[in-house]
């Protein structure tokens, strides 16, 4: 089925997932960004990897209960990925045998436009999630600035100049993803762009939260899912690692270790070896035997305190 050219599988109607948990932390995050939305701003949830940027736009984005589009951002990117293109022909052929001797054969071939997610989530009123739209070239991002401020889509810049614009659907709403600027693949965004939308800084969870997830995640008891996330945040506050570890490292270890059937115990050895392969993994990009060595070695001294 299409709608506009695009196909409907495109658009989904997002749910709350089963163990998608929520706490304070994220009840907080979550009022404030549609309170936002609601005053008719666009947001953008900004934190580094595993700060749960997309699962918390998703989840914002099922609570509008809205048919919702989503973009990844891709540096490939151009402008007519976001609103469209022509793309193949459409062929129009009349028979007109109206003198029995005489037939007479008309041909059109038209070139065939199809609207791309930005452009129908403008239309429509969908709710677009952007995520990582800072992994896409500023140029390409350009065409969101009357977007999300006089509320048009210029549609001339791939349709041509007789085309001009379309008006924004009051209910359309955007919401945008983005890791830091310092990480790779990741290009400046422009400040007229910021501008058109409210940033909320996300940082690592709570501990509450953080035990939380793990728990609904992995099945594992509250008291095995806090161990997990004290050596987490220990060695994250330890700051002696490339990266800190993450929620995802934690949901890794627990996960694997509920499969297992293994103790959370610092005498047991798969657990050991578990969380000192996905923490050192984590913790350290440029697979430096001397920087996992350390990393390790710190793993170790944490055992000793609280597994």
């Amino acid at each position: 089925m299409q709608l506009n050219g695009l196909d409907k599988n495109s658009i989904i109607n997002p749910v709350v997932l089963s163990d998608f948990v929520v706490t304070d932390y994220i009840s907080n995050v979550v009022d404030r960004a549609l309170a936002y939305i609601k005053a008719g701003f666009a947001i953008h949830l900004r934190g580094r990897s595993g700060t749960g940027k997309t699962s918390i736009a998703m989840y914002i984005s099922s609570k509008l209960n809205r048919p919702t589009l989503v973009i990844h951002g891709d540096e490939e990117f151009r402008t007519s990925d976001l609103i469209g293109g022509r793309y193949g022909y459409r062929i129009r052929k009349t028979i007109d045998n109206f003198v029995q001797s005489v037939v007479k054969v008309e041909e059109d071939l038209v070139e065939r436009w199809v609207d791309s997610r930005l452009t129908t989530a403008c239309k429509n009123g969908y709710t677009l999630v952007y995520d990582e739209f800072t992994r896409s070239r500023p140029e390409a991002n350009n065409i969101l600035l009357s977007v999300l401020q006089e509320r048009l889509l210029d549609i001339s810049v791939a349709r041509g100049a007789e085309e001009g614009y379309v008006k924004v659907h009051p209910d359309f709403t955007a919401i945008f993803t983005s890791n830091p600027e310092d990480y790779a693949g990741v290009y400046g965004s422009q400040d007229a762009l910021r501008d058109r939308m409210v940033t909320l800084d996300l940082d690592n969870y709570d501990k509450e939260t953080e035990i939380s997830i793990i728990k609904s995640k992995s099945k594992l008891s509250r008291e095995d899912s806090e161990r997990v996330v004290n050596i987490l945040r220990d060695l994250r506050e330890l700051g002696d690692c490339e990266y800190g570890p993450t929620i995802r490292g934690g949901i890794m270890i627990a996960k694997t270790l509920q499969v297992l059937g293994a103790p959370v115990d610092k005498n047991n050895e798969m657990f050991r070896q578990i969380c000192e392969e996905v923490l050192a993994s984590e913790t350290s990009r440029a697979g430096n035997l001397q920087a996992l060595r350390k990393v390790r070695k710190v793993i170790n001294e944490l055992f000793n305190k609280y597994a």
